[in-house]
């Protein structure tokens, strides 16, 4: 009985992992845009980026319409400022 258990709870977890929820799902792609500051209120700055998502940049030292290049993973709303 234990390893007809074991064996099904293997065989549930395996399915689970790879057709509902596949791990590489949780790796997002980087991604690398040139971007205009738009406000910068108290150290979080907001810009607009070509997935239409709005990002916040916290402990940003820009103001509002510099320009700056910005790494961001795919569809999240917060990104960094590259050097």
């Amino acid at each position: 009985m234990t390893l007809a258990f074991g064996g099904a709870f293997a065989v549930a977890a395996i399915v689970l992992s790879t057709l509902v929820f596949p791990f590489w799902h949780l790796i997002r792609e980087d991604v690398y845009e040139e971007v205009v500051i738009l406000n910068n209120d108290d150290g979080i700055c907001y810009v607009e980026t070509a997935d239409i998502v709005p990002k916040q940049i916290k402990d940003c030292t820009k103001k509002a319409g510099d320009v700056v290049t910005i790494k961001f993973g795919k569809d999240l709303a917060w990104a960094t400022i590259e050097p």
